[in-house]
């Protein structure tokens, strides 16, 4: 009999942003693999789930999605969780419930924490209908598709890191114009979470005045 594959998102901050379910199904399986050990391991530890751990992350799921795959297979059930959020958007996952569809295995996704969902919401950008883009090609690529999005009707959603966020909106500003409205969202659900709106130029301005920490949701009026 084939196991199951369960996708089970954590909280993106606060510890207590996980479902009852998410944490009975933690305990119920027969392994979690974790982007992260240790940082799955603070969450596992908080409550007090003592399913064993294997890594699984970006560097590695070429290797492991069939070795795992085989497993479930066999009859073992496996619950893959990531640092934060919900395995797959913009963080490993793809490969591995690919591979157990082709395999025609179960696979189950809670509804749980995503990062982008808050912040769009109190963006006060239109939400009825948005383009979600993840992160931007680092180098190569990177000028055409700011290029295109300057172009996207809808409200386009991007994650960035704190390093990188000036030259970023600098490079919006650029393609998109300085006038054009944006929200910045950081920290989501921690203790100092905090959303920026106004224009590109405006929040630009208060990036340079305070140096942002934490990852970030960046929202695009479109055009």
């Amino acid at each position: 009999m084939k196991g199951k594959l369960y996708l089970v998102p954590t909280p993106i901050g606060n510890l207590e942003d996980i479902t009852l379910r998410a944490i009975r199904i933690l305990k119920e399986v027969d392994l979690i693999l974790a982007e992260d050990t240790r940082t799955s391991g603070k969450l596992l530890k908080h409550y007090e789930i003592p399913t064993p751990v294997q890594s699984y992350h970006l560097h590695n799921e070429h290797q492991k999605t069939a070795v795992y795959t085989q497993q479930i297979n066999e009859g073992r059930i496996i619950a893959l969780i990531t640092d934060a959020g919900t395995p797959g958007v913009s963080d490993p996952g793809y490969m591995l419930v690919k591979s157990c569809i082709d395999e025609g295995i179960a696979v189950e996704c809670l509804p749980g924490a995503t990062a982008f969902v808050p912040a769009l919401v109190v963006s006060g950008l239109p939400s009825h209908e948005f383009l979600f883009v993840g992160f931007l090609p680092q180098k190569k690529g990177r000028q055409t598709r700011l290029k295109e999005l300057s172009q996207e009707k809808r409200t386009i959603i991007l994650y960035e890191s704190p390093h990188k966020i000036n030259s970023t909106l600098e490079q919006i500003a650029e393609f998109f114009g300085e006038e054009r409205k944006i929200s910045l969202s950081r920290e989501i659900s921690k203790i100092y979470e905090e959303t920026l709106r106004g224009n590109v130029g405006e929040v630009l301005e208060k990036c340079k005045e305070k140096p942002l920490k934490g990852e970030i949701v960046l929202l695009i009026d479109g055009k």
